[in-house]
């Protein structure tokens, strides 16, 4: 099993601010038997910094620059206080603390020692070298954990789980993240594939046995079982687009008529003047974007240019960028002005909040009558983004509809957040619908068999059970070096 790194993946981001540059061979091939050592903490300059070394001459070669107590003698699982030294000049290079992991209860399986040093880019920079000098390597990007991949610590869907714990930026991918690396998502995955198993060695027990007047199973029995099969698969292929909402934040666009207060809206939930705030008509003319958190969830928010009949060219090409973000949200806050008389057209109103401004000057009642009458059944905020009046109920609508919105697309707590994931989840159950009208149209079994091959086939490809080098190649050069 090797592989090459790829020079224009993951690895030339990471090189260019890596402390160990000067040494990384990107030509190198991937090889489980050497040790391998990179910095594992973020790039940069801070009080702290993980040197980590993996391998089987770990131990040994950790005691060559180490000076303290040896540690090719401690126990496993134990911290140790001591020095770095070259060996060479007798220099001495920082005092640190060394942690051991003995094989096989390590993060990769083998042995592992990792050096808490000061963070200078200096001292992190020397220790590479120093290791390099005495027979480590530097780690390739994701060597760390394709290691613990291949030693059976993780199965590859916790071992992708371990970048998107790392990218997590809110407490809901954090959570979703966590529950895949613990392995529930793959457990779920596991039983599965369990009962495709058990459907396939009935259905290959009857061709076995065609000739003979046996039945292992009624068709109703195994159509009942292939039919749920199918319906958790597809369930859990749909469940992506939650996932990926809730992994890289909830779209969210506002929306509405020129000089509503959309962007005195924006300012108002970030609490900052993120966006220009004018009387003028068409101000807004570009998108712009930017984050909030509104419980466990990450929201990517979008003010858009004003909804009006303009002959301005490039104010027409705002609208146009300002629709294609409403229709691309999952969440729209319609924004309009308490005095409004006249409503253009809401072309999303099932996925629409609206939003009645300027409250603090206006009665809101009569637009909001309006609203209520154009679209029966909407839910209506009345608020004033300049005195903040009715904004935590704004809040709350909006967790109401994330919360809605990852509810919908999750299947008993396991929600598909990787796009590999989905595209083979949706290839597996796209197989499994094959084999349920297989069975209800009395196809030969021999032929329902190679569809549900080809369903078990998909499913292993999630968590690694069935895969390639290449595959491997491609998922694991997208994490930093340290992991």
């Amino acid at each position: 099993m090797q592989w090459s790194a790829n020079t224009t993946s993951g690895i030339s981001t990471e090189k260019t601010n890596s402390p160990d540059t000067d040494l990384m061979d990107t030509t190198q091939i991937y090889d489980p038997t050497d040790t391998i050592c990179a910095i594992a903490t973020a790039q940069g300059t801070g009080a702290i910094a993980v040197c980590r070394l993996s391998g089987p001459a770990a131990l040994t070669l950790a005691d060559e620059v180490w000076r303290g107590k040896p540690l090719s003698t401690v126990s496993s699982h134990t911290v140790h206080l001591g020095y770095i030294v070259d060996p060479d000049t007798d220099d001495t290079l920082d005092q640190a603390v060394a942690t051991t992991f003995r094989a096989p209860n390590s993060f990769t399986g083998d042995d592992t020692v990792e050096f808490a040093i000061h963070g200078s880019r200096w001292i992190q920079r020397r220790l590479i070298a120093l290791l390099c000098r005495h027979g480590a390597r530097p780690a390739l990007p994701g060597e760390y954990t394709r290691r613990a991949f291949a030693s059976g610590r993780m199965d590859l869907a916790e071992a992708e789980a371990v970048a998107d714990l790392i990218a997590a930026s809110s407490e809901a991918s954090h959570r979703l993240a966590m529950t895949q690396m613990r392995g529930d998502y793959s457990r779920r995955l596991n039983e599965l594939r369990d009962q495709l198993l058990e459907l396939s060695a009935l259905l290959e027990l009857e061709l076995d046995f065609s000739e003979e007047d046996v039945e292992f199973a009624s068709r109703e029995r195994l159509r009942a079982l292939a039919d749920t099969l199918h319906h958790d698969l597809d369930a859990l292929a749909r469940s992506f687009d939650a996932g990926q909402a809730i992994k890289d934040g909830i779209p969210v666009a506002i929306t509405g008529p020129t000089n509503a207060g959309k962007s005195s809206l924006l300012n108002a939930l970030l609490g900052d003047d993120r966006a220009i705030v004018s009387d003028i008509h068409g101000t807004t003319r570009d998108i712009v974007e930017d984050t909030l958190e509104i419980g466990p969830y990450l929201l990517r928010l979008k003010d858009t240019a004003g909804l009006r009949h303009t002959t301005d060219t490039i104010e027409n090409l705002g609208i146009e960028r300002s629709l294609k973000a409403a229709a691309n949200a999952a969440i729209v806050l319609y924004v309009v002005d308490a005095a409004q008389t006249t409503l253009p057209d809401c072309d999303h109103p099932e996925k629409t909040i609206f939003i009645v401004n300027k409250a603090d000057i206006t009665d809101p009642a009569a637009t909001t009558t309006r609203l209520r009458d154009a679209h029966p059944g909407a839910t209506i905020v009345a608020l004033s983004a300049k005195t903040g009046l009715g904004l935590d109920t704004l809040r709350a609508e909006i967790r109401s509809r994330a919360d809605a919105l990852t509810d919908s697309g999750a299947t008993a707590d396991y929600t598909v957040t990787n796009a590999r994931h989905a595209a083979e989840l949706a290839a597996a159950a796209t197989a499994a619908a094959a084999v349920s009208r297989g069975l209800a149209t009395a196809l030969p079994p021999d032929l329902i068999a190679q569809d549900l091959r080809q369903t078990i086939h998909h499913l292993g490809a999630v968590t690694g059970r069935i895969t390639t080098p290449e595959i491997l190649q491609t998922i694991f050069e997208r994490f930093c070096i340290g992991k």
